[in-house]
């Protein structure tokens, strides 16, 4: 089999195109953003170890399993990032809340911001990426997901501090930010089955989907600077109940923001100074 082959056996197999081109990449030793190497060597024959990893991987994708957790990469902002089943898989529309809060966060100051549930540590660490000043913490309830956090600053040098902690329970001091992509899934809902192979304590939260994002909007005056801004990621149809949510709890110029796809994903508000 090959190259060229490998990528139509993956198609058959029910992948998209996409996904079997990358997972081919993958199993060969290549750079996932290389796909002119596909056809410039697109008749080199697979090693017989590469065709049978190429099967079982494309299995699992097959099923549902996140492409991110098949090669262990996923880039976000820019960054090489290392994931696994103890994350959620990083997606593109979270870049909406990065670009927000560079937007809000001071340029030449080394500002406190800390990301609530960080998970792989994409945000916290794009954050850092862009503005070395900055005074970045990653807190996440799961140790098990701090350490995929803590890795990923330390393979990208990047000086990140990673707490424990459920929301802002024990955080001591206040930010010039709060950023945070908390679960927001209602528990029952039917988009759950699809998600299986990633950490539930990451998607649902509650019957409406908001008692995490309650709880931090309810936290978070206490820990901002004046003038702070709580930035927050939530679901396709939750905006006009964020910023009520927002708005009762006393925050100022509370808006939302659009995704990729021109969905309302990200809502936030600033402390009065």
């Amino acid at each position: 089999m090959n190259v060229a082959q490998a990528v139509q056996r993956g198609v058959a197999l029910g992948l998209e195109r996409l996904d079997a081109q990358l997972l081919v990449l993958h199993v060969l030793g290549q750079a996932a953003h290389d796909r002119a190497w596909l056809l410039a060597h697109d008749t080199d024959a697979l090693p017989p170890q590469a065709v049978c990893m190429l099967e079982t991987l494309a299995a699992r994708r097959v099923v549902g399993e996140p492409l991110a957790y098949l090669t262990g990469h996923k880039e976000f902002y820019g960054l090489d990032l290392v994931v696994d089943a103890r994350v959620l898989d990083p997606r593109p529309d979270t870049e909406t809340l990065v670009e927000w809060a560079l937007e809000v966060l001071p340029h030449e100051t080394s500002a406190r911001v800390i990301d609530l549930g960080t998970g792989s540590g994409a945000i916290a660490l794009a954050l850092k990426a862009a503005r070395p000043h900055l005074t970045v913490i990653a807190l996440d309830y799961s140790t098990d997901a701090l350490a995929v956090a803590q890795a990923n600053a330390q393979r990208l040098q990047l000086d990140v501090q990673c707490i424990q902690g459920s929301w802002l329970d024990s955080v001591e001091g206040r930010f010039a930010a709060i950023v945070s992509n908390p679960p927001y899934i209602r528990a029952d809902d039917r988009h759950l089955e699809a998600l299986t192979h990633e950490p539930l304590q990451a998607l649902a939260s509650g019957h409406d989907g908001l008692d995490d994002i309650r709880r931090i909007i309810a936290q978070a005056p206490e820990h901002l600077e004046p003038g702070g801004w709580l930035l927050l990621e939530h679901g396709y149809d939750q905006a006009p109940a964020v910023r009520a949510l927002l708005s009762a709890a006393g925050f100022a110029h509370v808006q939302s923001r659009q995704d990729l796809a021109g969905i309302a994903r990200c809502s936030g508000g600033r402390w009065p100074a």
